[in-house]
């Protein structure tokens, strides 16, 4: 299976205002196959404590256990060699068994750690669109060394991003 470029974006709401634009904007974004979310967990903590979570996943059961293998394997390569990466083949396909690869557990681990009154979410998004851009480099014989989000706050330090602009933008999320 091939895959785009993969972004763990993790984000915290201290009150929560959901509305459903984010779900749209992400449907918006699936439906121009510019992103494919592999695994996304938000959990919600009311002021009472009580926790309600929400899991999405436009993998397959087989793609997720595929994508699970490889990522166990490379995980058991790293930690335990060959050996550890039979290891974490198995195990890995068995956690994509369900459709998600990010584990049930994480629900509680989340809300474990958040307030009441407050919500997590951690999504995997696979960037759809990046994927002919990085086949054209490796066909040119490039290899991608480094690849990062410049967060906004760093653009207004070295002055590509005002702060009214900032503003702004923050303003809209």
């Amino acid at each position: 299976m091939s895959i785009g470029p993969v972004q763990l974006l993790v984000v915290a709401f201290d009150r929560p205002n959901f509305t459903g634009e984010i779900l749209d904007e992400l449907a918006y974004l699936r439906d121009n196959d510019q992103i494919r979310l592999i695994d996304v967990l938000a959990v919600q903590k009311t002021e009472h404590g009580t926790i309600e979570a929400l899991r999405w996943s436009d993998l397959s059961i087989e793609e997720a256990e595929d994508l699970g293998a490889t990522v166990g394997a490379l995980l058991g390569l790293a930690v335990a060699g060959e050996e550890g990466a039979e290891a974490g083949a198995i195990a890995g396909f068995e956690a994509g068994s369900d459709g998600h690869l990010i584990d049930d557990a994480q629900v509680w681990d989340v809300a474990d750690t958040i307030p009441d009154g407050s919500a997590a979410a951690i999504a995997l998004i696979e960037h759809v669109w990046a994927k002919p851009l990085r086949e054209t480099i490796a066909r040119a014989g490039g290899v991608v060394v480094s690849g990062e989000f410049i967060h906004p706050l760093d653009l207004l330090d070295i002055g590509l991003l005002t702060a009214m602009e900032l503003d702004l933008e923050t303003s809209e999320e």
